[in-house]
């Protein structure tokens, strides 16, 4: 109890948000579960992903209870779309039965007026999920709108199997310690000829 009133009631003592944490994404014994195929497909590691899913849940929560369009992290947007993929189960359990009611999926249509629409959009889910859940969100899975509409829409999805990846900056130091060795050869050979 606080100094000031009564305890906050917040969304994870509410039947819905019960409902969505007893729920388990995809049949439960298929040989490659939801959380194995959502790992797999983003190359998480499995702790991670489970805080995904939850992550996800949380974010359906706000969908359903906000009274407003709220706007998924990368990650949980991630989560969803394999799981609009999982469609007898979204639409016929999920949405009915845990939600009850219909949440669709509804992608930007590009230009300005949509990147600023969903940044302060996002801006305002992260204050609505602190106040729902009395917490901020985790920022490795929820970043700062500025992250999350500046600099992560330029990165792309990659297989490590088939590409080597690099900091830039490991890149760069890299690039000036071969333009050095190369100097240093060029110096020897052309002191020895």
């Amino acid at each position: 109890m606080s100094a000031s009133g009564p305890p906050i009631d917040y969304a994870t003592s509410t039947d819905l948000w019960k409902r969505l944490d007893s729920y388990v994404i995809g049949p439960e014994t298929a040989t490659l579960s939801f959380p194995a195929r959502l790992a797999r497909e983003n190359r998480w590691e499995a702790g991670f992903t489970s805080r995904v899913i939850c992550e996800y849940k949380r974010f359906c929560y706000l969908a359903v209870t906000a009274g407003q369009e709220v706007t998924p992290s990368d990650a949980v947007d991630q989560a969803w779309h394999l799981h609009l993929t999982y469609s007898r189960d979204y639409w016929g359990e999920f949405c009915e039965e845990i939600l009850q009611c219909d949440m669709h999926h509804g992608p930007t249509a590009g230009g300005a007026a949509e990147k600023s629409r969903f940044y302060d959009q996002y801006a305002e889910t992260l204050e609505l999920y602190e106040d729902a859940f009395g917490e901020p969100a985790p920022p490795d899975i929820w970043p700062a709108a500025q992250r999350r509409f500046g600099h992560d829409p330029k990165g792309i999805r990659v297989n490590r199997d088939d590409v080597m990846v690099l900091e830039r900056r490991v890149a760069i130091l890299g690039a000036f310690g071969w333009i050095a060795l190369g100097v240093g050869i060029a110096v020897v050979v052309g002191v020895i000829f």
